[in-house]
């Protein structure tokens, strides 16, 4: 089953991509690797900002790694023009906004990485950084930039 199959067999409809917000790419190729920039957490009322352990709780982080996965296989699409040139996601880099001393980055992150392994499988599984940091862009919750292999 491709990716585009299984996205809509699970109901996920991609978000549109969003354009840099400053002097850089989205995606880039080189080789066989595609580098993505990291995107932050939006849904369809934008930007879910806030911070987890303060007004904001792991399951919301979690949700919020969620659309970020999503935002990027956006990207990878609109960059790649087909899923099915993915061979498989490499690397993973999550950034939690969070409370100093936050412990449980990797359970906020994981909501970019189930959802890799959803709609990927076994190429979905990559390695990955899941950082608690003071502050993101716009104030949202969750940041994911990413390498995968085409």
């Amino acid at each position: 089953m491709s990716a585009d199959q299984k996205l809509s067999e699970l109901g996920y409809v991609l978000p549109e991509p969003p354009a840099p917000g400053g002097n850089y790419v989205s995606a880039k190729i080189v080789g066989g690797l595609v580098f993505l920039s990291g995107v932050i957490s939006i849904d369809k009322q934008g930007v879910m900002a806030g911070t987890v352990g303060h007004d904001r709780s792991i399951e919301e982080g979690y949700t919020a790694a969620r659309q970020c996965a999503l935002m990027q296989v956006a990207v990878l699409k609109q960059a790649l023009g087909s899923l099915d040139r993915i061979k498989q996601i490499v690397s993973v880099n999550g950034y939690v906004n969070a409370v100093a001393g936050f412990p449980d980055s990797p359970k906020v992150i994981n909501g970019a990485s189930d959802l890799f392994v959803e709609v990927f499988g076994d190429s979905g599984r990559h390695v990955r950084a899941a950082i608690g940091v003071s502050a993101l862009p716009r104030n949202a919750i969750v940041e994911i930039q990413m390498t995968v292999e085409i």
